[in-house]
């Protein structure tokens, strides 16, 4: 059994079919009765989700599509394990809108960020106020907004498969560790200044373990699993085989985040050093700089001004230091234990067919 392509297109159908259900129940709420269609209320915050949902790799549903096969054996998903691929992508888009609020980022997959698209839109409607603060604001309620009705579809997915209670304790531990690695990863940007140098690498991945190794490869694993009827042993195994996937998918993100093509990954070079990211592969090169270069580097890292010679003087550092080969070793380390884990015997022979592939795309990716 190989992973099937049909995941990307029936979550995606299922995200089309959704927004298209939740737009016309705002049309037809009293509420709205007799308001104007062009008027904006009734329409802007669907209008930002469709966008907020437009693209992507998927991977989350992938993952999760991919274990609910592994385990029922199905050629075909069933309703359920498409609805839970579609909670699963809209919930990363809420943590995506949430998360370039935070980092005060400008885009997005190419585009214009969701409180820079909806600060846009403002502008361009001559509305009255302050146009940044609007999108910010409009922003934060349109993540909100995202994150019910990822518990929708999710709810929905549960309650065709019987509602099992491992799955729905597995999601709520999600929506805990996305939040709790998100306040980590902004609380390092300020307090890494009190903490001894030897300690930032191990706290890198305690926030990567958190903020997205978790939700990204793990936990979805771990629900498609457990909604496909997988015993506690199975799930057991494919935690395992999760953590170290969703870390190497990390690493590569914050490789990807220093070192990235704009023109594929859809954000500026060198985004991560102009928001002063705190990430595994920062804290190696400083750890390998003298004190003269650290104090430079930490000088440069997480001003906003950084011209693009200032980028690549720091991308220099960084290579200079071997943190860049370190990471890469890392990365490569995470793979193979994954890969061992797969094949210790405790999951079905067709698991490893259904699931390597999806870890060779998260974790060997230009984007």
């Amino acid at each position: 059994m190989t992973p099937s392509p049909a995941s990307v297109k029936a979550t995606s159908q299922r995200l089309a079919s959704f927004l298209a259900e939740r737009a016309e129940e705002i049309r037809l709420d009293p509420v709205f009765a007799g308001l104007p269609d062009a008027d904006p209320v009734a329409s802007v915050l669907v209008d930002a989700a469709a966008s907020a949902l437009d693209g992507g790799k998927r991977l989350r549903a992938r993952f999760a599509c991919g274990a609910w096969r592994a385990v029922t054996g199905a050629e075909t998903l069933a309703p359920e394990a498409v609805d839970l691929g579609a909670a699963l992508e809209v919930f990363q888009a809420a943590a995506l809108v949430h998360d370039d609020i935070v980092d005060n980022s400008d885009t997005r997959r190419g585009r214009p960020s969701a409180h820079r698209a909806l600060e846009a839109r403002h502008r361009a409607s001559g509305w009255d106020g302050d146009a940044e603060a609007f999108g910010r604001s409009a922003a934060v309620l349109l993540g909100d907004l995202l994150l019910g009705w990822s518990d929708d579809l999710f709810e929905s997915a549960a309650a065709a498969a019987g509602g099992d209670r491992r799955a729905r304790a597995e999601y709520a531990r999600m929506r805990r560790d996305v939040i709790l690695g998100q306040f980590l990863d902004v609380a390092e940007e300020a307090t890494w200044v009190t903490i001894p140098d030897a300690a930032h690498a191990d706290r890198a991945l305690r926030i990567a373990t958190l903020k997205s190794a978790r939700y990204s490869v793990q936990q979805p694993l771990v629900i498609g699993a457990a909604l496909g009827g997988a015993d506690d042993d199975a799930l057991r195994a494919l935690r395992e085989v999760g953590t170290p996937t969703g870390l190497a998918f990390q690493l590569r993100d914050d490789v990807l985040g220093v070192f990235g093509d704009p023109s594929v990954t859809g954000k500026p070079s060198g985004d991560d050093l102009r928001e002063g990211k705190r990430t595994l592969l920062v804290a190696l090169a400083r750890e390998s700089m003298s004190p003269v270069g650290r104090a430079r580097f930490d000088g440069a890292l997480g001003r906003r001004d950084l011209s693009d010679g200032d980028i690549a003087a720091l991308q220099d550092d960084i290579r200079e230091t071997g943190s860049l080969d370190r990471v890469e070793e890392r990365i490569a380390g995470f793979v193979a234990d994954a890969e061992r884990q797969l094949d210790d015997g405790r999951l079905a022979p067709g698991v490893r067919d259904e699931l390597l592939p999806l870890i060779e795309a998260a974790t060997r990716r230009a984007a």
